[in-house]
């Protein structure tokens, strides 16, 4: 029998990781111990803290763990803050898996694969990355794009240096914002560094960070011979009830949470300009 998508799961947070100064993994498994559900990378789930609110949030771990998810959250509203407060042990509401992931057995699968974030946009594509690496026989070479402000701000930096960095076929290229005494990589905004890299058109670009991020890098990829058909992104801020109920997730006549939250830039480009 289907499980009702408006009653939550209650899950207890088993462990929790400062990633930045502002943003917390927190570690979530069922009062039985085990995984609360099955998802696909770029799905979303709602955690809800009866008294304070619900926010709609990335599963940052990929579907091959086995035995729990894991969300990295920001400190940014009533919700956030009220996790960042709590300790392991702690029970909380939860709500998923919610929208549409993306195509990692059909788009992406054979292909070459082009990974651009900024900032806690790395958390939806995290899962995506740990994916390919999990099923590394099915896909080509990965090259990833990740910048923040400043190194602090770069979220699981220790993850990426320590694993990402060393997996055969994996080029993953970090930038901050301005220059820092211990810092010694590149130092830029990203789409700028996009464009010096020169990627080759051949690959699939996924996508995800503030829009201005998103649209200047979009630019930049069609200047160097890319097409919308190659480039995706996840639009899961757009997202509220999360089971195309409250219509508030709307763009013309798509629901984010149903018809995404992962969308091609052909998909949108028929869109209102509304995103």
């Amino acid at each position: 029998m289907e499980k009702d998508a408006l009653i939550p799961y209650i899950g207890v947070i088993t462990d929790i990781r400062q990633e930045t100064g502002d943003v917390k993994t927190f570690r979530v498994v069922g009062r039985d111990g085990k995984k609360l559900f099955e998802h696909i990378p770029g799905q979303c789930a709602i955690l809800e803290v009866p008294g304070v609110g619900e926010s709609m949030i990335s599963i940052t771990s990929s579907p091959t763990i086995p035995d729990y998810q894991e969300f990295s959250i920001k400190k940014c509203g009533c919700v956030t803050t009220w996790l960042h407060s709590v300790e392991v042990g702690q029970e909380i509401a939860v709500r998923g898996p919610l929208g549409n992931g993306f195509p990692v057995e059909t788009e992406f699968k054979g292909k070459d694969l082009l990974f651009v974030a900024g900032g806690i946009g790395l958390a939806p594509l995290h899962s995506v990355i740990n994916y390919v690496r999990a099923h590394r026989e099915n896909y080509g070479k990965v090259m990833i794009v990740y910048g923040s402000r400043s190194k602090e701000d770069l979220v699981t930096y220790k993850e990426i240096s320590e694993e990402w960095m060393k997996e055969k076929d994996f080029n993953v290229c970090l930038t901050i914002d301005k220059a820092q005494p211990d810092w010694d990589g590149h130092v830029g905004f990203v789409p700028t560094y996009v464009k010096e890299l020169n990627p080759d058109p051949g690959y699939t670009v996924i996508m995800c960070g503030p829009p201005i991020l998103i649209h200047l890098t979009l630019a930049g990829l069609k200047e160097l011979g890319f097409k919308d058909t190659q480039v995706f992104t996840t639009m899961e801020m757009r997202m509220k009830c999360g089971i195309g109920k409250c219509g508030r997730c709307n763009i013309g006549d798509k629901y984010v949470c149903k018809d995404g939250p992962v969308f091609s830039f052909d998909q949108l480009g028929e869109l209102p300009p509304e995103y």
